[in-house]
């Protein structure tokens, strides 16, 4: 419809052609090139044709699974071929990103043309599209998932910080969102950096652009950072003990569970099989005279292919505890083969994290 002499039926051969052997990413830049085959050679024509070709924007930004996926290869085009027609490759991007996202194809823009690109975004951090206001933020993020690096913004974060100012206050939660992931990216590379911002942002802070900030510091609490533990306003070694502590398994094989008995600090060990899950419970006390803000996390040192062990930090929970009270806190660790998680049999220590504090808590040790 938007190109009437395209040749279909040699786009569909070649586009469908050893599809079904490939994954996600490289369907789409299999199917993009497809495309340019079979388009103009000009890229602001094809462009163009791809821009008319759009069906609706998306009516919010919830419950689509993964239709939006079908722009995929025309947000490929736009990055591998749109360099030479900026004006068009904005104009498409500014469509596609309401429909799927663009932030893979701005990426070539901000490091080609970086003072352009930064002032059409700057632009559109007060776009009506919730959409749009998102790729600003999402888009220059140093450290995107399934997108190569802007290592000159993990340099200097100075050019996209000014973006987040825009957008820190953003009625969406979807853009906010965003905002505080480009805040936890910064932060890998420039923690220092990322307390200054967040300190700043928290002075008489809505609740929720306080939500945002505590999201953007999420990696630094787990690591224990003080200046980020100190901007959330927890003291960084409270007058707090861990008072029991159980890591519960039994002894199962893989797809079974695991109970370890862990009393202050003690473990009572089995020997499980990989596999099933773990469950970790820890009583916590405020021995103080006044009550104490904690942030209490798990730490597990999982084995790793060399053999070393390395801790992966799970979220428990942000407790306010009056004086001499306690609280108990569990989480279920799954040890199944994960996608992302590969367990291996050897010993895994197990600690908690008291605003940043490392109390050992035992272990647990897997065979195979």
């Amino acid at each position: 419809a938007a190109h009437r002499t395209f040749p279909r039926a040699a786009f569909v051969r070649d586009a469908t052609r050893g599809l079904e052997a490939l994954e996600l990413m490289d369907r789409g830049r299999h199917v993009m090139r497809a495309m340019r085959t079979h388009l103009p050679q000009d890229p602001a024509e094809a462009i163009g044709i791809l821009e008319r070709s759009l069906g609706p924007p998306l009516d919010g930004t919830e419950g689509h699974g993964m239709a939006p996926f079908r722009y995929l290869p025309h947000v490929l085009f736009v990055a591998a071929h749109g360099l030479p027609c900026f004006e068009a490759s904005m104009r498409a991007q500014h469509a596609l990103t309401q429909r799927f996202t663009a932030e893979f194809s701005v990426r070539p823009f901000l490091e080609a043309e970086p003072a352009r690109t930064l002032a059409r975004l700057t632009a559109w951090t007060r776009d009506p599209s919730p959409h749009v206001r998102r790729l600003v933020s999402e888009g220059t993020r140093p450290r995107l998932p399934w997108a190569g690096r802007l290592r000159a913004f993990q340099r200097d974060p100075t050019p996209t910080l000014a973006l987040l100012e825009r957008l820190k206050d953003d009625p969406h939660p979807y853009v906010r969102r965003s905002v505080a992931n480009h805040l936890n990216d910064i932060g890998k590379d420039h923690p220092a950096r990322l307390v200054e911002v967040a300190t700043r942002w928290l002075r008489d802070a809505s609740p929720a652009r306080r939500r945002l900030v505590e999201h953007g510091l999420r990696t630094a609490i787990k690591r224990g950072d003080p200046a980020a533990l100190r901007a959330l306003g927890y003291r960084p070694a409270p007058a707090v003990e861990v008072v029991r502590a159980t890591v519960t398994p039994t002894a199962p094989r893989i797809g079974g569970s695991v109970r370890v008995e862990v009393v202050r600090a003690t473990v009572t060990p089995t020997a499980p099989r990989i596999g099933g899950s773990v469950r970790v419970e820890v009583e916590v006390r405020n021995g103080a005279t006044r009550p104490a803000d904690v942030v209490v996390d798990l730490g597990i040192h999982f084995v790793k292919a060399g053999g070393a062990a390395t801790p992966k930090v799970f979220k428990l929970r942000a407790v306010r505890l009056p004086a001499g009270a306690s609280v108990t806190l569990g989480k279920r660790i799954v040890l199944a083969q994960l996608s992302t998680r590969t367990h291996r049999p050897g010993h895994h220590a197990v600690d908690v994290r008291l605003n940043g504090r490392v109390v050992p808590a035992g272990g647990f040790t897997l065979r195979p």
